[in-house]
């Protein structure tokens, strides 16, 4: 409910502002003449998202498993943007923000008579660390475009990486490292309104190293490696 409530929320922000940037571009005089004059500048960020993983499987070590699959759940993402202009059209940004989000996986098992489905939830929360770089064209009246690109390093608080699966198969979970990090890349809009910078920006994160905790229970020995993955749409306004 909350989620959903959230991205209502966002799409009516994005209708609202995108009316009011429209009536900004008919405006000839600059809004924020000397924005890029100022070296550092800070503000926040709201966004949704979606979370997946990508699976390497062995479905061999299991006779009666068929397939595994990610069904990807959506969430959202609050956090701070500071950005550093070392150029006008080039600057580095840092993003701390904190994510929440989950992934299904699941898995669907051969039995005698018809297959069955089971589901593994597993929910995240990310505090995230990203470092991006950011070009950006040259400014037309109101409007630029942008790409970014750079790292993240985020630790997952939500991770059951200290749980003990010694339990009923119904109630093993799937543990997850609490560290990882992601290389990421977007695109979005600067518009540059009156009385301060509004952003909407779409990035793709994808994970570099694994996080799956191999504990040899029905659910990790059919996945040799599990990276996640997140798609994100967000928000900044800069002051």
């Amino acid at each position: 409910m909350i989620v959903k409530l959230l991205k209502y929320g966002l799409l009516l922000s994005i209708a609202i502002l995108f009316s009011r940037v429209v009536q900004a571009q008919l405006e000839r005089p600059k809004n924020l003449r000397f924005f890029d004059e100022k070296k550092v500048h800070f503000g926040f960020t709201l966004g949704i998202n979606t979370m997946g993983y990508n699976l390497n499987t062995d479905l061999s070590k299991n006779d009666s498993l068929v397939s595994v699959e990610t069904n990807r759940q959506s969430g959202f993402n609050i956090g701070i943007v500071s950005s550093w202009h070392i150029t006008r059209k080039f600057s580095l940004r840092f993003l701390p923000t904190l994510a929440f989000g989950q992934r299904n996986l699941d898995y669907l098992f051969q039995g005698e008579n018809d297959n069955s489905l089971e589901t593994k939830q597993v929910e995240s929360t990310y505090l995230q660390f990203p470092l991006n770089f950011k070009y950006r064209s040259e400014r037309l009246n109101n409007f630029a475009a942008y790409v970014v690109g750079g790292a993240n390093y985020s630790l997952d608080l939500a991770s059951q990486f200290d749980t003990d699966n010694k339990v009923p198969v119904s109630e093993q979970v799937i543990r997850l490292k609490r560290h990882n990090v992601m290389y990421e890349f977007g695109v979005g809009f600067d518009f540059f309104l009156e009385y301060f910078k509004f952003s909407p920006e779409i990035k793709v994160s994808q994970g570099i190293n694994g996080v799956l905790i191999q504990d040899n229970t029905l659910w990790s020995d059919p996945i040799e490696k599990l990276t996640p993955r997140m798609v994100s749409i967000s928000l900044h306004f800069e002051g």
